[in-house]
């Protein structure tokens, strides 16, 4: 049973490394496209396997990049022996405090401290990031996002996927989940049902690949279907890039 816990640690971390790099490992993007988007990555807290907030710095997400390009999902699995190196947010609200107690103190000086108080410290240049993204340190300017109509280039470079809400049949609510290509707006795949869950979509999902072959990216929201390990890990083996939209931002589809 033990054996089979750490196992499932393995997956869930290798599931975690995969689901950061995903848009970044993307090879149609630009060498400048991935160091932007490594940054914004590197400068954020993340939800981490175990539940905790944590941060990673750009060296290990350019390594994990490396690795799965290299070997696939399989890459991604940690060597059992080794941790996982990221920065628990705790540490970095504690440094953040020191900062703006003394605004003079130096990322160094900020990591000896929390060695001394608190037996380990994150790097002063996981630090000296972190203050930037708060303000606390030198300025970085960021352009403002902006949104508009999206196509894919090409047929299956895009699918996205979601479930309708259908009529009742005989007492019984129903379900669609569809799956459409973005370029030619064509509906690859897809699923009535009595139930709202990943089974039924997995089942719309190979209906689709049987017809037309694996896309680049799948592209979801984050309703209950859509955020399950499942899904994630048959993802991540096919090579399928799994992109949740986010709160507040518009549908790629338009």
């Amino acid at each position: 049973m033990a054996t089979d816990a750490a196992a499932d640690h393995r997956q869930a971390i290798a599931l975690f490394r995969y689901s950061l790099i995903r848009e970044a490992a993307d090879p149609a993007l630009s060498k400048r496209d991935r160091g932007a988007l490594v940054r914004a990555l590197a400068e954020r807290d993340h939800l981490g396997p175990g539940g905790q907030r944590v941060r990673v710095g750009r060296n290990t997400l350019d390594r994990w990049i490396r690795a799965w390009r290299a070997g696939g999902f399989a890459a991604l699995l940690p060597d059992p022996r080794v941790g996982v190196p990221l920065t628990p947010a705790e540490l970095l609200e504690a440094a953040t405090t020191l900062k703006r107690e003394a605004p003079k103190r130096t990322a160094a000086q900020i990591a000896r401290i929390l060695v001394e108080t608190r037996g380990h410290g994150p790097h002063p240049r996981t630090l000296q990031r972190h203050f930037a993204r708060l303000g606390l340190g030198r300025a970085t300017g960021q352009a403002a996002r902006a949104f508009g109509r999206f196509q894919a280039e090409r047929p299956n470079d895009l699918w996205t996927a979601d479930a309708l809400h259908g009529p009742s049949v005989a007492g019984r609510k129903t379900y669609l989940f569809g799956i459409i290509d973005d370029h030619s707006r064509a509906l690859v795949g897809y699923r009535w049902t009595h139930a709202e869950d990943t089974l039924r979509l997995e089942a719309a999902l190979r209906a689709g690949f049987a017809a037309r072959g694996l896309p680049g990216a799948l592209y979801v929201d984050n309703g209950s279907p859509f955020v399950s390990r499942q899904l994630e890990r048959a993802c991540a083996v096919l090579g399928i890039r799994l992109t949740h939209s986010k709160p507040g931002q518009p549908r790629l589809t338009g």
